[in-house]
């Protein structure tokens, strides 16, 4: 976090005499998570079949020491740099509910392009650098340096290693030792704990913060303020641990000139991106029928709509090929299936036409917004994630099929693809998938009659709960509900009516779900798949959630490859969530 300059002259002349107070800067690595994932809950049972309670010796345990840093400094930061990823953080500024526990006060949310050459950096996608209020900011390029212990200079020399045990991390055993600077070592330097795997004697989890937590930057006249953080790395190709998750929380009575109590969840994807579908299907081999070939001629040509829709397809096709290229949009999968599952529900208890070919796909952003191009309807990772039942996305996508139906003249441009050679940092900037306020009112009233005819029609006053729930946190969550390419969702007045009133402390009303509640994100593919979690009972109000930045806790597994036919080419498969 950083402060301005004007303000800290002000301040410290009206305290000056012995009172000023510190003034800082929360830069993005530079917030502490003092909430860090406690490493109680990773032990695991399994490994009392082999050597894990076996003593380590110390001889051992020097070899160790120094594979690992061998590996970290020659291997593991070395292959980052050829990389660039996406990196999204999400923070949410918290108070205190005696009814809800910790609430969200208000948000703040970055997108770029991480940059690892050099000093960290993220190009936004957004155009926002820095956020926060007068006295701080949030800088993303802050939580990207939360990938490394230290780039400079982990050794010995600036750092005693204590070990602490062996457990699992999912079904990777790791080392654990303590991690402090030395008493000489200068500079920023980390404290906390960290996971080594026991084959490569690879970091794959860290959890601490930077030490001293206040210096003063010369370079932008502001102190500047490190915090807490758990990092994580998920195993993407044989020998190759890459950075994937990282949460960050401080949580501590206000003040008024202190930093702010937060929770963040930064999320780094799409390493190995691959150019779109369509041009896979031109390798497919074609076997012609050997049937007699019929005069269809007559069939060749097109009429004045058919031409029409045809290029609405090539225009549809160019943006989900351009946001897929750029990892903004997941390839299709699983969670596609699931939501045109809904979509086929609908569909059928509407009698659409057979024509109309809707479907869906995954925008990987957690803000929560939805929007349609050509017959796409597109839902972000975040909306899924909070939605609490089959109804709720029912009548969000019954929204996306109204609007997908309505054609857009504006989005035919799009066919010309030359349009769409945008890097990066331009898409949001360039394009936008915004309905209007008429045409939002028009698709509210469409949704409605497709719900009322189809199997959901009976609970749509769970839909409404959400809806509820999303309008009563909508001050404080402003950045989420905020799109980057489409519509804010809409709060149907029917559907509010239908809903029972909103009961905090109910623990049996659920009216929506953590941040992370249902998807899971591969951070070498930019896939998208579904969470696998055992049930959990609520012990009161507060577990809800709702909304929340929670932490999440990879269930880490090694990259397997796997040859499916001797006779076939050999497929890797990578096993890393």
């Amino acid at each position: 976090m950083r402060r301005k300059p004007l303000v800290r002259m002000i301040l410290t002349g009206i305290f000056v005499g012995g009172c000023c107070l510190p003034l800082r800067t929360l830069s993005g690595a530079q917030i502490q998570s003092s909430g860090a994932v406690s490493p109680s809950g990773y032990d695991n049972k399994r490994g009392t079949s082999d050597d894990t309670h076996v003593p380590l010796t110390a001889s051992k345990l020097d070899e160790i020491i120094d594979r690992m840093i061998k590996r970290e400094n020659h291997d593991e930061i070395p292959a980052f740099d050829l990389y660039t990823p996406i990196i999204e953080t999400y923070i949410q500024e918290v108070k205190f509910d005696q009814t809800r526990g910790t609430v969200p006060k208000s948000d703040y949310y970055f997108l770029g392009q991480a940059d690892f050459r050099g000093r960290p950096k993220v190009h936004s996608m957004t155009g926002n650098s820095r956020k926060g209020s007068l006295m701080w900011s949030f800088e993303p390029a802050g939580f990207l340096q939360m990938i490394y212990i230290d780039r400079g200079e982990f050794d010995r020399a600036h750092y005693k290693f204590e070990y602490v045990k062996r457990e699992f991390l999912g079904e990777v055993r790791c080392i654990a030792f303590d991690v402090s600077p030395l008493p000489k070592a200068r500079g920023a330097r980390f404290i906390g704990r960290i996971w080594v795997e026991d084959r490569d004697y690879t970091i794959v989890h860290f959890s601490g913060t930077y030490s001293p937590s206040i210096h003063f930057s010369l370079k932008h006249f502001e102190d500047e303020y490190y915090v807490h953080f758990a990092s994580w790395r998920i195993n993407v190709k044989s020998g190759l641990w890459l950075p994937s998750y990282i949460y960050s929380q401080e949580l501590h009575q206000p003040t008024l000139f202190g930093n702010p109590s937060y929770k963040s969840s930064t999320h780094l994807w799409g390493y190995n991106l691959k150019k779109g579908s369509r041009e896979e299907e031109l390798n497919r081999l074609l076997v012609e029928s050997p049937s007699p070939i019929k005069d269809e001629a007559v069939q060749h040509d097109r009429s004045p709509l058919e031409a029409q829709r045809e290029w609405r397809r090539a225009a549809e096709n160019n943006v989900l090929e351009l946001l897929e290229r750029i990892g903004l949009l997941a390839p299709q999968g699983e969670v596609d299936k699931l939501l045109n599952t809904v979509v086929n529900n609908l569909e059928v208890t509407n009698n659409f036409d057979e024509q109309i070919d809707l479907r869906c796909r995954v925008l990987l952003t957690s803000t929560l917004e939805m929007f349609s191009i050509g017959n796409t309807l597109v839902l972000s990772r975040g909306l899924i994630d909070v939605v609490p039942n089959e109804e709720t996305l029912a009548a969000l996508i019954a929204h996306a099929m109204a609007d997908a139906m309505l054609p857009k003249p504006n989005q035919d441009q799009y066919g010309f693809s030359d349009i769409l050679r945008l890097s990066p940092t331009e898409v949001l900037r360039r394009l936008s998938f915004e309905e209007g306020k008429i045409e939002s009112e028009q698709n509210n009233e469409k949704a409605l009659e497709l719900l009322k005819k189809s199997p959901y029609a009976s609970k749509l006053g769970n839909a409404g709960l959400f809806l509820k729930q999303l309008r009563l946190q909508a001050k404080a969550l402003k950045q989420l509900i905020s799109p980057q390419l489409g519509n804010e969702i809409f709060f149907a007045s029917q559907v509010l009516q239908a809903a029972p009133a909103l009961e905090p402390g109910n623990k049996g009303q659920i009216s929506a779900l953590p941040m992370g509640s249902r998807l899971k994100l591969d951070p070498w593919s930019a896939g998208v798949s579904l969470i696998k979690s055992k049930p959990m009972a609520l012990l009161s109000g507060r577990d809800k959630m709702a909304f929340e930045v929670t932490p999440l806790v990879p269930y880490l597994t090694r990259y397997v490859e796997v040859t499916v036919d001797p006779a076939e080419p050999k497929t890797a498969v990578a096993l890393n969530q």
